[in-house]
This record gives structure tokens, sequence and C-alpha cells, in this order.
């Protein structure tokens, strides 16, 4: 049986966890200073977090498997979100992904993005 690894673990969830040679990293919301601003900027924020987790769990955008998207307004942001998600992507990476709306935690987050990625 294989150990399961947590990192940035809290009372109700971690953002890394890696079993299997796999990583699943927890839904990513803007940051403080990018909550509230526009899509762009909320995207841009949540995907240097997402760069970040995983190069803490030893892998990289290259090696993504899935991604679920989450917009609070989807015909207003879609188009403006999937710009930034496609200039951050890489193109031998491109991963299987959902996009849907959906009513987010705060009213200041616009966008929540969670990735699955291979070590």
């Amino acid at each position: 049986m294989s150990s399961i690894e947590r990192k940035q673990t809290g009372p109700l969830m971690s953002k890394i966890v890696i079993n299997n040679g796999t990583v699943y990293l927890s839904g990513i919301v803007p940051t403080p200073e990018a909550e509230g601003k526009d899509i762009t900027t909320q995207t841009q924020s949540v995907l240097e977090q997402i760069e970040a987790l995983l190069k803490e769990a030893g892998t990289d955008k290259s090696r993504l498997l899935t991604a679920q998207i989450w917009l609070s307004d989807i015909e207003n942001d879609f188009a403006a979100m999937n710009a930034i998600w496609g200039e951050w992507l890489d193109p031998n990476g491109v991963p299987t992904r959902a996009t849907v709306e959906a009513k987010l935690a705060r009213p200041t987050v616009n966008v929540e993005i969670q990735v699955t990625a291979t070590l």
C-alpha cells in the first residue's frame, strides 16, 4: 500500500495531496489582493498559485491531467478567463477540463480552479 502525502494541511483540507504518483490540488481561489478585481486579475492570481503548488509537489503544469473551473458569471467572464487559461497552459500538457457556473464561497471571488497532475 502506498503512503498518502499531504501538504499545506489545515483543519478542514489540504491544499496538496500526493498518492501513487498523482498530485491533487484543492480548489484555488484568488489571493485576498486579487479578490474583487476583474476576472483577468483573479484568474492570473489563481494560476500563479497553482503553478507554485505544483512546484511544491514536485511537478509542473506540463503534467496536468484534469482541471475543473468554476465561474460566478460564466456569460460575462468565460472568454476572458479562457484567454488567460490558454496563455498559461503548456501546449504539450493540455488537460481534460470542465467549466461551470456556480455561486462561490464569497461574492468577491469570481473564479476557482482545481487541477490534478502526475509527477
